[in-house]
């Protein structure tokens, strides 16, 4: 059992939360909820012991292991992705090391009696103690598991880290997490830079092995799957509820129903009492009365509502121009890199008009497609764009490619052209870009405010073909479900990238799937699509058991 006792944490003379009191269970499985700058992830290092509250402290076992993930880090570049997963077993293997070596050293010693025998005895006798009571493991094998869990191929285990991009590096940092089987797992927005197989990978471990399990997430149907508990920072406090976050959310429009109700008759009350003593002042016969009110109103607790964001995306896309039938056509298309085949022989027609998915495993080519739908590669085979398309396109990395040298004004000011640079600050207002925020240098700017800059260069011309690579990393969950409003009302033609599946449902009518070398034409819904390979996944991690 964990306990978080008091903690405050306070900076610039502004008070983050204070008064912070829970308790995490063997078995608990939390979500850490609240809006953006509310503290979720400073909580989260506070209780992983990588920052120190201003007061209060976070009370653990001795031998208790928590692991942690942050949202943004880099593993070291000096191995193999193996044995940079196997590093989770380091402790294990040190002990395993130091015993053999106090051993050998009592081999050849002859001093038995002396004190510094017998601390060696009884140093050996401790670390055999800890070391045999933990469960027989087969090291080689639950490393290949779990990267195979996590979308690594048998071939990439030998290859440097340094040949990965930054989301699967953080897959093995995750690798390593998993591994060590820590009796509290914490981890900051973990589906961010994982496809949608290995997420359903992800939940099942969290669910059925894990222990405890504490997660910041935007995703709100792996939050759902995982959680039975949701803690939610508001306005310094906390509110616990035991329950999931769906059920957290109905929960939570009643308290504050409760609460608005509640401060009313307040305030109310106050309002009365305040005619009596405006009335009775000064009449003598009233004084202890007046006097009696005026106490009673100075030690009235203020019933407080608590803040509703209120701040919100306002997203609407241009109407598309008219373009051909058939926007996309993709004929008997391959790419390779030297030896390695991305697809071969793909076929691919999109008609106007429609909304479809490319879904599959990192690596199986969707951003390689969309890159050669673009002409940015070079590929065998044909692939043309229609009459009249107009693309924009958001990159999985756009966010990135934004220069950090401007201002937030001046990075939609240089791609503006015509009369709609007489509306940009209206535009970016919409975008919660307002006042000074707009001289914000992009460099200060957080994951989500960067993506959001990024869309605004996106509306800034009107298009027949939205080409979408993974556009809600970084958003929170209210901005996902306004973008996902504004494509679903989109007229124009939707190619969409992404892993969150909560995102996906209801937007795409036909599905391309990207596995083994081929690109699968499915004529349902992304919804059917969805379900059928959910119950395929979970009997495929029924295998690997």
């Amino acid at each position: 059992m964990i306990s978080v006792d008091n903690i405050a944490v306070e900076f610039s003379g502004k008070t983050l939360f204070k008064d912070i009191n829970f308790v995490i269970n063997p078995d608990d499985k939390i979500a850490l909820m609240g809006k953006n700058g509310a503290g979720k992830s400073t909580m989260m290092k506070i209780i992983a012991g990588k920052q120190t509250p201003t007061r209060g402290r976070v009370n653990r076992p001795k031998e208790a292991v928590i692991a942690y993930l942050p949202q943004h880090l880099l593993t070291e570049d000096n191995c193999t992705v193996f044995e940079e997963a196997a590093k989770a077993f380091e402790k294990i293997f040190a002990m395993r090391d130091e015993m053999e070596r106090l051993n050998k050293e009592l081999e050849t010693r002859t001093d038995y009696e002396s004190a510094e025998y017998l601390a060696i005895i009884d140093k050996v006798t401790e670390l055999g103690e800890i070391y045999y009571t933990i469960e027989e493991i087969n090291y080689d094998a639950e490393v290949e598991k779990t990267l195979l869990g996590l979308g690594f191929q048998r071939e990439d285990f030998q290859r440097p880290t340094s040949e990965f991009s930054g989301g699967w590096r953080m897959r093995i940092e995750l690798a390593k997490i998993l591994l060590q089987k820590p009796d509290l797992i914490l981890l900051d927005e973990p589906t961010n830079h994982i496809d949608i197989e290995s997420v359903i990978w992800l939940e099942d471990f969290l669910v059925n092995k894990a222990k405890a399990v504490l997660v910041i997430s935007h995703d709100k149907t792996f939050i759902d799957n995982i959680t039975n508990r949701t803690i939610e920072v508001t306005m310094g406090r906390i509110y616990d509820y035991k329950a999931n976050y769906s059920h957290y959310l109905q929960l939570r429009q009643d308290r504050r129903a409760h609460q608005l109700k509640a401060y009313k008759e307040q305030q109310k009350q106050i309002a009365d009492h305040k005619r009596f003593i405006e009335r009775f002042k000064g009449t003598f016969s009233k004084t202890n009365q007046v006097n009696s009110v005026e106490r009673m109103l100075e030690k009235m607790e203020i019933i407080e509502i608590d803040e509703v964001d209120t701040s919100a995306l306002r997203l609407k896309f241009p109407p598309a121009p008219r373009s051909g039938d058939y926007p996309v056509i993709v004929k008997q298309l391959s790419k390779s890199y030297d030896d390695h085949v991305v697809f071969r022989d793909a076929d691919m027609t999109i008609e106007r008009g429609e909304k479809v998915a490319f879904v599959g495993r990192n690596g199986e080519g969707k951003s390689t497609m969309i890159k050669s739908i673009l002409g940015e590669i070079e590929v065998k085979g044909e692939c043309q764009l229609g009459h009249n398309v107009k693309v924009g396109y958001f990159a999985q990395n756009q966010a990135s490619l934004l220069d950090p040298e401007l201002t937030i004004f001046q990075t939609v000011d240089e791609v503006a052209k015509g009369d709609i640079r007489t509306q940009l600050k209206n535009i970016l207002g919409g975008f919660m870009f307002s006042g000074d925020d707009i001289d914000k240098k992009v460099s200060v700017l957080s994951g989500g405010e960067r993506t959001r800059l990024a869309m605004v260069k996106l509306l800034l011309e009107p298009v027949n073909l939205l080409i979408l690579d993974e556009p809600t990393n970084h958003l929170d969950i209210r901005s996902k479900d306004i973008l996902k409003e504004a494509l679903l009302a989109y007229d124009g033609t939707l190619v969409l990238v992404s892993h969150d599946r909560d995102f996906l449902q209801g937007l795409a009518n036909k599905v391309f799937e990207f596995k083994d070398k081929r690109v699968i034409e499915h004529f349902e819904t992304i919804d059917d699509f969805l379900e059928r390979n959910r119950i395929k996944n979970l009997k495929e991690i029924d295998l690997l058991k």
